[in-house]
């Protein structure tokens, strides 16, 4: 169940239709330059992301894709990940399997999935999608709060995440899953 109330969501300009639809019927929708994911059936679609917003995902996918060995691929959004027929969820960036994204459509549960917090995806990012991960098997989650920054890392333990830390602003942490690399949020926000 999604927490977050129709008061809010249209204070931040999120849109949430209820269903339930289906990732078939989803995906013969026209393209109106929004996410259109689905939680369990109910259509989720943010508006743009802003540009400090796009920042962190263009840095953060530079510094993944730099470590990623060869076995590894690194995607952003908009990467349809299907956790069912009626779950497609749209992370802002991935790390997958190389040989999970060969065909047209990822194959598999992605590694390490990563939301960059925003005013509309916020509670959903903290909530329902980070649950649905969690019950998906993905090893690892991390959020990003772009004031500050500050980065959570969130690992798989008995299906659910827990916070293993949280790295602020010109702090250097290194991570190890899915693979080493180190993590400054600052740096995220210095393109």
């Amino acid at each position: 169940m999604v927490t977050m109330t129709a008061a809010h969501a249209l204070q931040s300009d999120l849109i949430i239709r209820e269903g339930p639809f289906t990732v078939a019927e989803r995906d013969g929708w026209p393209d109106d330059g929004r996410r259109h994911e689905l939680l369990e059936g109910l259509l989720v679609m943010a508006p743009t992301p802003s540009v400090p917003h796009q920042i962190i995902v263009g840095s953060l996918y530079t510094l993944l894709r730099a470590h990623a060995p060869r076995e590894f691929r690194v995607l952003v959004a908009p990467t349809d990940v299907v956790l069912g027929p009626r779950t497609v969820i749209e992370p802002d960036v991935i790390v997958v399997r190389r040989s999970d994204s060969e065909g047209e459509r990822l194959q598999g549960i992605p590694l390490l999935a990563v939301e960059v917090a925003s005013p509309s995806t916020r509670l959903l990012d903290l909530g329902r999608k980070k649950d649905l991960l969690a019950q998906a098997g993905c090893p690892s989650y991390w959020t990003i709060e772009p004031t500050g920054p500050v980065v959570t890392v969130w690992a798989l333990s008995d299906g659910e995440y827990i916070e293993t830390t949280r790295v602020r602003a010109d702090q250097a942490h290194p991570v190890t899953l899915p693979f080493p690399v180190t993590i400054t949020p600052a740096d995220l926000l210095d393109d």
